[in-house]
C-alpha cells in the first residue's frame, strides 16, 4: 500500500465521526426534490469552509464546488444527489427502532442520497488536504432532483464547457453487503421508459351496458394481451420489465366511463430492445382496443426518459485495482440494478464510471428495499464509501 493510500485509509477513519454525523443531519432535515434550499445552505457552509470555490448552476437548487490543485492535469467530476421523497418514514428498520428519523413529516431520505452527501463531503475534505500533492481539477457535483430527473439537464449545461474527462457517482446499495463495492464496466443501472396511455370508449348507464361500449373491458384485455407478448415477442437475451402500476377508471357503479389510464414503466439495458418493447406496447394496445370497439391514446410522456448508466471499461480498472488496494476483498462483480437514474446522461459530456457501495447489514436493521419506508443504512458503510471515491479520485488524477 503506497503512501497516499495509506494517508487515505487513516484520515478516512478519522473523519469517520464526522461522515456519520453530516449523514445524521441531512437524514433529519430531507427535502423534495428542487426544495432542497436547507439541504444546500448547509453544504455550502461547509464547503465554504474548506475554501472551495462555489457555482450556483442556473434555474436550480443544484450547484458545483471546484478544488484546483492549481497544476496541470486532468479535471475530473465527483456527483452526489441531494433530494428525498415524499415518504412517511416508518420508526421501525428491519431490526428495530432506527437510530436517526427525520423531523419533516412525510418527507424520508429513503434512497441514500443523505449518504452520497457525506460521502463525498469527507472526500472533498481529504482531497483538500491532499491538494498539494494532487493535479488537475476536481468539480464536486450537487445535483437537485434526482429522483423525479428534474436537476440533470440544468447541471450537464452548467458542466459542458468545464471541459471534464471522466464523472464519477455513488449509489449506496441496500441489496449488497457492507464492505462490498461494484464498479464493473458496462450497463449497471437500467434505461427507463414511462408508460402513459388511455383506452376509451363510449360512456353511459350502468343499466345498459350494450348501448355503451366500456373501455374496462378493452383495458383489461389490453393489460392481458401485453403479458402474453411479452412472453412470445421479446428478445429473453435482452430483459425489458413490464412494470405497469396503475390503471384508473370511473367514478360510480352505475356510470360506464368514457376512459380508463394505464400507466408504469419499462426497464431494460438494451436500448434497441427498449425501442421495440414501446412498439410492442402501442401495437397490442391498439389493435385489442378496435377488437373492443375501442380506441387509444398515447400520451407524450410515453417515451424513453433514461438510458442506461453504462460504467466506461478503463474507468472502472482503475476503481477496482484501487478498491481492492485500500478494501482488500471488497470488489464483487456481475452486480446490475433495474432502478433508473439520470446519471446516464453525465456520460454525454465524459466517460463515467457509477460505483455501487454496499450498506446491507442485518445486525442494524439496514436492507430494506430503496423508496421503502424501513429503508435504511449502516452508517458503518460509510466510510468505505469515503475511502473508494477518494482513492479513485487520487488515482485517476495522478495517473
Amino acid at each position: 500500500m503506497n503512501e497516499m493510500t495509506t494517508f487515505i485509509k487513516r484520515k478516512a477513519k478519522q473523519l469517520e465521526a464526522d461522515t456519520i454525523n453530516i449523514r445524521t443531519h441531512l437524514h433529519e432535515h430531507p427535502e423534495l426534490s428542487s426544495k432542497e434550499y436547507e439541504t444546500v445552505k448547509y453544504l455550502k457552509k461547509r464547503i465554504i469552509a474548506l475554501g472551495l470555490e462555489i457555482e450556483d448552476v442556473p434555474n436550480s437548487t443544484g450547484f458545483t464546488a471546484l478544488l484546483d490543485t492549481g497544476k496541470q492535469g486532468k479535471t475530473l467530476g465527483i456527483r452526489a444527489d441531494i433530494d428525498a421523497l415524499p415518504i412517511e418514514e416508518h420508526p421501525n428498520n428491519l431490526a428495530g427502532p432506527r437510530k436517526v428519523i427525520s423531523k419533516n413529516k412525510g418527507v424520508m431520505h429513503a434512497c441514500g442520497h443523505d449518504g452520497h452527501m457525506a460521502i463525498v463531503l469527507s472526500t472533498m475534505e481529504i482531497l483538500v488536504e491532499m491538494k498539494s500533492e494532487l493535479t488537475g481539477k476536481v468539480y464536486f457535483i450537487f445535483e437537485e432532483g434526482e429522483e423525479i430527473g428534474a436537476g440533470i439537464d440544468a447541471m450537464v449545461a452548467h458542466l459542458e464547457d468545464k471541459q471534464i474527462d471522466a464523472i464519477y457517482g455513488n449509489h449506496l446499495a441496500a441489496f449488497m453487503d457492507s464492505g462490498t463495492i461494484s464498479v464493473d464496466a458496462g450497463p449497471k443501472m437500467a434505461g427507463a421508459i414511462f408508460v402513459d396511455f388511455s383506452v376509451y370508449g363510449k360512456s353511459g348507464h350502468g343499466a345498459r351496458p350494450d348501448l355503451s361500449v366500456n373501455p374496462l373491458f378493452g383495458a383489461a384485455h389490453v393489460l392481458t394481451g401485453l403479458t402474453n407478448a411479452w412472453a412470445n415477442q421479446l428478445d429473453v437475451t435482452k430483459t425489458v420489465t413490464l412494470g405497469l402500476t396503475q390503471i384508473h377508471g370511473g367514478s360510480a357503479n352505475n356510470v360506464i366511463p368514457e376512459k380508463v389510464d394505464i400507466g408504469g414503466t419499462l426497464r431494460f439495458y438494451d436500448v434497441e430492445e427498449g425501442k421495440r418493447a414501446i412498439d410492442i406496447v402501442k401495437k397490442v394496445a391498439d389493435l385489442t382496443a378496435q377488437a373492443h370497439n375501442c380506441t387509444v391514446k398515447f400520451s407524450d410522456n410515453f417515451k424513453v426518459v433514461a438510458h442506461p448508466v453504462v460504467n466506461d471499461e478503463k474507468l472502472a480498472e482503475i476503481a477496482i485495482r484501487g478498491n481492492e488496494e485500500i478494501i482488500p476483498g471488497s470488489v464483487v462483480h456481475d452486480v446490475q440494478w433495474f432502478a433508473s437514474e439520470p446519471f446516464n446522461q453525465y456520460a454525454t459530456i465524459a466517460p463515467t464510471l457509477f460505483a455501487f457501495v454496499g450498506t446491507r447489514n442485518e445486525a442494524v436493521g439496514s436492507g430494506a428495499e430503496h423508496h421503502n419506508e424501513q429503508f435504511d443504512l449502516d452508517e458503518n458503510a460509510l466510510i468505505y464509501g469515503v475511502q473508494a471515491t477518494t482513492k479513485f479520485a487520487v488515482d485517476y488524477l495522478m495517473t
